[in-house]
C-alpha cells in the first residue's frame, strides 16, 4: 500500500487554506452589498408615499378646481329641440329674439327653434338656438331672454289633460295666494306678464305644444344572397311500351272448361 510523500499533503493544505481565507474575506463584503440594498429600498419606500403626498398637498382647492374641466350650469342631458306652439288666437309660435324679447310668430322661423333642457326633476330651462338666450322672467313676471343661465330662467314644466304643457317659474310666485306665474301670450302674440290675475293654468294663453323634431335613425340595408340550385340531370323517361292493335278478322280463342267426375 502506497502513502501520498510530504510534499504532495502540503500542498494540499496550502491550498485549502487560501480558499478558506478568500471565503472569509468575501462574505464582510457580501453582507455590506445585501446592507445597502436593504436601505436603498426601503428609502424607495419611504420617499414614494411621501413624493405622492407633497404633490397632493401642494395643490390649493382653487388650482385643483381649475385643473378639473368645468362644466356649464345647464346639462346637455335630456335635451328637446324643436318649438313651443301656443293655441291663443290664431296660433302663436314662441320666439326669443337676440336683444332680450320675448313674442310669438304665427309662422315658424329660425328665432322659434328652441331647445328645451331638464335641470332638475319637474324643472327645465329654455334657450333659444339662433339668439343663444335663455328664456327667463323677472320679479314683476315680466317674460325676457338673458346670455346667462340663472335661477330666474327655472321652469316647471307640467303636463295638461288636453296634452298640452304649461311652463310657470320656479322662482317667483304670489306670495300671499301661492298661485304661480305662467309664461303666456296674449291673441296678438305678445308676452303677458306672468303675476297677472287673468293668467292661469286654464287659459289657453298658457297652453303650449311643444313641437319636437325627432331624428328618425337610419334605415340598415342588406343584401340577402339566395345560394343558387343545382342542376340536376332529368332522369331519362321510361319508353312506354305499345301494345299492337289486334289483328282484323281474327276471333279471340274462348276456352271452356270441362269437368269430369268418377
Amino acid at each position: 500500500m502506497s502513502f501520498p510523500s510530504f510534499g504532495f499533503v502540503i500542498l494540499f493544505l496550502l491550498a485549502t487554506t487560501n480558499l478558506w481565507t478568500s471565503a472569509a474575506a468575501a462574505t464582510p463584503k457580501q453582507k455590506k452589498i445585501k446592507g445597502q440594498l436593504a436601505k436603498g429600498s426601503s428609502n424607495a419606500k419611504r420617499t414614494i408615499p411621501s413624493s405622492s403626498a407633497t404633490s397632493s398637498s401642494s395643490l390649493s382647492p382653487a388650482s385643483f378646481l381649475a385643473s378639473e374641466p368645468r362644466t356649464s350650469l345647464w346639462s346637455t342631458a335630456g335635451r328637446r329641440t324643436g318649438s313651443l306652439f301656443c293655441r291663443v288666437g290664431i296660433g302663436f309660435h314662441l320666439q326669443i329674439h337676440p336683444d332680450g324679447k320675448v313674442n310669438g310668430s304665427h309662422e315658424a322661423n329660425h328665432l322659434s327653434i328652441l331647445e328645451i333642457f331638464a335641470v332638475s326633476q319637474g324643472i327645465v330651462g329654455i334657450r333659444g338656438v339662433f339668439s343663444n338666450s335663455f328664456l327667463a322672467m323677472s320679479k314683476k313676471g315680466k317674460l325676457h331672454a338673458t346670455p346667462k343661465f340663472t335661477d330666474d330662467c327655472k321652469f316647471m314644466e307640467r303636463y295638461q289633460e288636453n296634452s298640452y304643457n304649461t311652463y310657470a317659474s320656479a322662482t317667483y310666485r304670489t306670495e300671499k295666494t301661492g298661485r304661480r306665474w305662467y309664461v303666456a301670450l296674449n291673441k296678438r302674440g305678445k308676452a303677458k306678464k306672468g303675476s297677472s290675475p287673468r293668467v292661469k293654468p286654464q287659459h289657453i294663453s298658457t297652453h303650449f305644444l311643444p313641437r319636437i323634431k325627432h331624428i328618425d335613425p337610419p334605415e340598415l340595408s342588406f343584401t340577402v344572397t339566395v345560394p343558387k340550385k343545382k342542376k340536376t340531370s332529368p332522369i331519362p323517361a321510361k319508353p312506354k311500351t305499345v301494345k299492337p292493335p289486334p289483328k282484323k278478322g281474327s276471333s279471340p280463342v274462348r276456352y271452356r272448361l270441362k269437368f269430369r267426375f268418377g
